[in-house]
């Protein structure tokens, strides 16, 4: 009955049509097995971070915040041991004052990384935005490129897969940073797995002990009942307005890693002698906690979402990465739709799904740090949220669309529902 009340109130309020509908429920019952197996990881995860905070001992006065220069902020201080307890690492870096997941990123490499000092991708390329950083594109500006720190890439093999052999040609005397990005970012791969995250570690510690295992870990938290810094990485980095804040944090980024690294992390942050002593949480702290604390489940649905959405457009007879079967890493979804006209009907349905601005129509823009023209649909509550529903794509060949978020697997479902029906109803596809 309530079933049915469903399927009436999305068809009359919502305009959906009961194709769409029926191939989202059979969809749904073809990956009831993976979404149990995510349950199990999802129960795994709420009590590490629970036994976190209790480890730690968080209290009402976490609560509170200072002002000014922020000394001595226990609130601070706890969410950081915090995160490095969840991460098991020896310290943590999470502030507001970290601009989202391509600044901590940036603080991460420019805060270790010494003029003649190399550093090696060993993902192919790294995300758009850490182009300009490195000095792969733009005119500097302050490029690790320009203060003297050379690049090096090592592409993945065709399967998806690291090219151990290829790292073993790369590294040199010089290099200091070996580097994997764990999500997909604009790549049509799938995510890096926790088990090739621990063979890469030791591969790259077996030839130099000394070379540093850095992982950007945007969209892959809680995914694993294990996290890269559990098998072998040194350092990571990675957003709080993607799966970590659990939809809460307002902005910033965290750094989790060895205690060596970590202070000269903050030193890049803030200034010389000052390191992360210094910096106001400006009232974050409640929702920082509170969202690391449900981002489990946050997560969760995300998920869900993302394998209805392969499993969907997979029966339609479009190419997803990664398929709905397959092992994840991240929470990204990718579809190749083809072309920009299904692209822009996919990512508008997605924007009409929000619970915020659901009436703006998202269109192409040259987004800055990104090399083409791209559309992104982000009616969330935090602007710029990858953790709510969303969904973005750059404007090329061969025009893939990423799907990602979904505070609750309901709202990424009705998110899923809105994408197929924009393009349905622009005759843009077949059900």
């Amino acid at each position: 009955m309530v079933k049915n009340n469903t399927r009436d109130l999305l068809k009359e309020e919502f305009g959906i049509s009961s194709e769409v509908l029926d191939l989202i429920e059979k969809s749904e019952g073809e990956v009831s097995a993976e979404f149990s197996a995510l349950d199990e990881v999802m129960t795994y995860n709420q009590y590490k971070v629970l036994n976190a905070f209790q480890k730690n001992n968080i209290r009402e006065l976490h609560f509170s915040w200072k002002t000014g220069y922020g000394y001595d902020d226990p609130g601070r201080e706890a969410l950081e041991r915090v995160y490095a307890d969840v991460f098991h690492t020896e310290a943590a870096l999470v502030r507001p004052i970290i601009v989202n997941g391509t600044h901590a990123l940036s603080l991460t490499l420019t805060g270790i990384l010494r003029p003649g000092d190399e550093m090696i991708y060993t993902t192919g390329g790294p995300y758009d935005t850490l182009e300009e950083v490195i000095g792969i594109r733009g005119e500097g500006k302050g490029s690790l490129k320009e203060y003297g720190v050379t690049y090096k890439q090592v592409e993945l093999l065709e399967d998806g897969h690291i090219d151990l052999d290829g790292i073993r040609e790369a590294i040199s005397d010089k290099t200091r940073m070996v580097c994997l990005q764990r999500a997909t970012g604009y790549a049509w791969r799938p995510a890096v797995t926790i088990e090739e995250i621990e063979q890469w570690a030791a591969f790259v510690k077996s030839i130099d002990p000394n070379i540093i295992c850095m992982v950007d870990n945007c969209y892959g938290e809680y995914l694993h009942v294990k996290e890269p810094t559990d098998v072998g990485a040194d350092v990571m980095a990675g957003s709080l307005i993607k799966n970590p804040g659990g939809g809460l944090a307002l902005s910033g980024g965290y750094i989790v890693g060895r205690e060596d690294l970590i202070e000269k992390i903050s030193y890049r942050m803030t200034s010389p002698g000052i390191g992360g002593e210094c910096g106001l949480t400006f009232g974050q702290t409640r929702s920082n906690m509170l969202g690391l604390f449900i981002a489990p489940r946050t997560v969760n649905g995300a998920v869900k979402g993302a394998i209805l959405c392969a499993k969907a457009f997979e029966a339609l007879g479009y190419d997803t990465c990664p398929g709905s079967g397959d092992a994840r890493s991240d929470i990204i979804q990718a579809v190749k739709l083809g072309s920009p006209e299904k692209i822009i009907a996919f990512c508008q349905g997605i924007q009409a799904a929000a619970p915020v601005d659901a009436g703006v129509a998202p269109e192409p823009w040259d987004m800055p740090g990104y090399a083409d023209p791209v559309i992104m649909a982000d009616g969330c509550f935090i602007q710029g949220s990858s953790i709510e529903l969303s969904a973005d794509a750059p404007i090329r060949e061969p025009y893939v669309v990423y799907f990602q978020g979904g505070l609750t697997y309901e709202h990424s479902r009705f998110g899923v529902i809105k994408a197929l029906q924009e393009m349905k109803d622009r005759d843009l596809l077949k059900i």
